[in-house]
Parts: C-alpha cells; sequence; structure tokens
C-alpha cells in the first residue's frame, strides 16, 4: 500500500487519478484550492484519505500540506504535480501578470512541492514524482505558448531531476496527456484580455468563444488514471508516459519533422566546428 499525495483533485485527471487510488486500497492525501470541493473522498474513505486545503503557490500551504498528509499516513510515497489550468493567447496578446501566475501555479508550484517531499523520500531512499505536461509542449500550437512554455519547463526539470534521484533509489516521470474528456477546455481554461486582429487565423481560432473542442475529447480520464497508476507501479517506470492515441500520434509526427529538419540543415550545422 503507497500513500499518494495529489494536488487538483476537485476536477479532471486528478479527481480521476485520487479516486483510482483510493478503490484500489492505498492512501491518498486530495487536495484542491477549496478544501470542499474534495470532502466527498474523506466521506467515502474515511480512513484512507485525508482532504486538505492546497494552493501550490502558497509555500506555506505546501509545507502544511506535506507534513499533515505525514503525520496522518506516516509518510508520502508517490507525489503528482496535476494543479494547473489552461492559458491561451498569442505571445504578443499575453498579459504579463497572467502569464507571470501561470508560471507560478505550474513550474514553481511544481518546484514547491517536490522540495518539500524529497527529505523524507532520500531519507527512504524510495519514493516516485509524476509531473503532469501536455501534448502542448511537443506540437507547440498557435495560441498556446505560455502554456507550451511552461510545460516545456517542467519537462526539462523533470529529466535532470530524474537523472539526480535515479541513484538515489527515487523515480521521477512526466505524464504527457492529449485531449481528456475534463473541463480543461472549459472552466480551467483562461484567456488574455487582448485580442488582436492580425492573429485571428492562428491564435484567435483557439479562443474560447471559437474553440469548440470542450466535451469532444477522445480520452476517458479513469483509463489515464490506470494507466499512470501502472507506470508508477513498474519496476522501470517510464522517463516519459504519453497518454492518449491523439497525443502519440502527434508525439511521433513531431517527432519525425524534426528529425527530418534536422537532418536537412545538418551540413550547415557541422560546418560550425573549428576543425571545419
Amino acid at each position: 500500500m503507497s500513500t499518494w499525495l495529489i494536488t487538483g483533485c476537485s476536477t479532471g485527471l486528478g479527481r480521476a487519478l485520487a479516486t483510482a487510488v483510493l478503490e484500489r486500497g492505498d492512501t491518498a492525501i486530495v487536495t484542491a484550492r477549496d478544501v470542499s470541493q474534495v470532502q466527498d473522498f474523506v466521506d467515502l474513505y474515511p480512513d484512507s484519505a485525508v482532504a486538505l486545503a492546497l494552493d501550490v503557490t502558497d509555500t506555506d500551504q505546501v509545507t502544511a500540506a506535506v507534513e499533515q498528509g505525514t503525520t496522518a499516513f506516516g509518510g508520502i510515497d508517490v507525489l503528482v504535480n496535476n494543479a494547473g489550468y489552461g492559458y491561451r493567447s498569442a505571445v504578443e496578446e499575453g498579459d504579463d501578470d497572467a502569464v507571470r501566475v501561470l508560471f507560478e501555479t505550474h513550474f514553481f508550484g511544481s518546484v514547491r512541492t517536490i522540495k518539500a517531499v524529497l527529505p523524507q523520500m532520500r531519507a527512504r531512499r524510495s519514493g516516485t514524482i509524476v509531473n503532469l505536461s501536455s501534448i502542448g509542449a511537443r506540437m507547440t500550437p498557435a495560441g498556446s505558448g505560455y502554456y507550451s512554455a511552461v510545460k516545456s519547463a517542467i519537462e526539462g526539470m523533470t529529466g535532470s531531476l530524474r537523472k539526480e534521484l535515479e541513484p538515489l533509489g527515487i523515480s521521477a516521470m512526466v505524464v504527457e496527456p492529449g485531449g481528456f474528456r475534463t473541463d480543461f477546455s472549459g472552466r480551467s481554461l483562461l484567456q488574455s484580455q487582448t485580442a488582436i486582429d492580425d492573429y485571428a487565423d492562428t491564435a484567435g481560432k483557439r479562443r474560447k468563444e471559437n474553440d469548440t473542442s470542450h466535451g469532444t475529447q477522445p480520452g476517458d480520464p479513469a483509463k489515464a488514471a490506470k494507466a499512470i497508476i501502472t507506470a508508477v507501479d513498474s519496476s522501470e517506470t517510464p522517463e516519459m508516459l504519453v497518454l492518449g492515441a491523439d497525443a502519440i500520434r502527434t508525439f511521433r509526427s513531431t517527432l519525425e519533422a524534426q528529425l527530418a529538419s534536422l537532418e536537412a540543415w545538418r551540413p550547415v550545422g557541422e560546418k560550425t566546428s573549428l576543425d571545419t
């Protein structure tokens, strides 16, 4: 039996994962900014769930959540950094303050929780850290420059973290989902206040008022949760778990296009060495 600390459990993949973890008999610290939205987990699983208020941008709340969860269950075996939301705008349209909060939530929020749990994981020489990314980090669509950037930052950080932790018996993994049937493209999607006409045919097509994808995503959050659990349980936890047939197709086609570009420009790049 493992103890999981999962951020952002009020809806979506976080809620699905918390449900799956508790259904299989593990213990879970389920969190949300509004703790009332996750109290139902405790009602259903009074002996194995603890519900805590957690805003990952608040260092004191992160520290308190880790301390309270550790007190309740003796330690945290799996940390899942899932809290977050979408943000759309052309790069030029982006609101500076909103972009800073986006990074504060996704990237620095993940770093806060990682730093809070790692001392106990290092002491035990065991544990798993799961950081949620997005296929957007791979495909970098118009209108999602800032969201793609923050998820790319998470992926880069996790790659280094994995190498630092492997000798200590601790795993770190990125989960890169495609489109899942959650409210990510609805309530959880923000966008810039400004819309510049010149971007109407690129970033503008993905603004909320023009996007029809909400409610039509192909992915099943319950199946995604089971896939994450399978990867965490594996003796060879993957560096990256890509979820959804749509995401796998996009990942592959993006890699193929990048490789083709690399080969096309390889002669130019190779001629920059001192001995050429």
